[in-house]
């Protein structure tokens, strides 16, 4: 990641709250049952955010409207193995942490905490395995690139090839979700 571009990112509304995070870019192949997305890496933005005591949601929310972002939403991860076809999507957790697993049973699981951020290509499956402590503690606000809207799919027979080119349609984001047109998006997803 380009230090200067979240320099330049600080210098603005979220100052003292972005941080140079630890980046994970890993691109899953089509696994036989999830496409995922052979084409855009995922990535994962571990203590990219330093969050506030009061209403740490909040901030994910700005962050990613400012930068694009919308339908905007807080709820957790669902425990079982899904994929968008029609859109990205952003994760900030907010509240607690988990385990996730990312492509289907033989892809990576990433251990996630309030600050980190994950962007999934269309066609990632995910998984929440497992919160630490009580689920219900788990916060997470989830984004799409404006003009994107999710659709739901599982893995099940019937969905391929439909979804496939449907990924395929999917258009890059304007903008990072949480550093704008300078973040590790912009340059992995170019």
């Amino acid at each position: 990641m380009n230090p200067d571009g979240i320099a330049q990112v600080r210098a603005d509304r979220f100052a003292g709250v972005l941080q140079v995070p630890r980046l994970t870019v890993q691109t899953l192949p089509d696994d036989g049952a999830y496409p995922n997305n052979a084409r855009l890496p995922l990535l994962v933005y571990q203590a990219a955010v330093r969050l506030p005591q009061a209403d740490p949601a909040a901030t994910f929310e700005a962050l990613f409207e400012t930068h694009g972002w919308g339908g905007t939403w807080r709820n957790g991860v669902y425990g079982f193995y899904h994929y968008h076809s029609t859109a990205h999507e952003a994760l900030g957790v907010y509240r607690g942490s988990t385990r996730v697993q990312l492509g289907g049973e033989d892809g990576p699981v990433f251990e996630i905490y309030p600050g980190d951020v994950l962007i999934l290509p269309a066609g990632v499956a995910h998984k929440n395995l497992g919160a630490t402590g009580q689920q219900a503690c788990l916060g997470i606000v989830g984004a799409y690139p404006v003009g994107q809207r999710p659709d739901m799919n599982y893995g099940r027979a019937g969905e391929r090839p439909r979804v496939d080119k449907e990924i395929a349609r999917v258009p890059l984001p304007t903008a990072d979700p949480v550093y704008g047109t300078q973040g590790p998006l912009v340059e992995h997803w170019s």
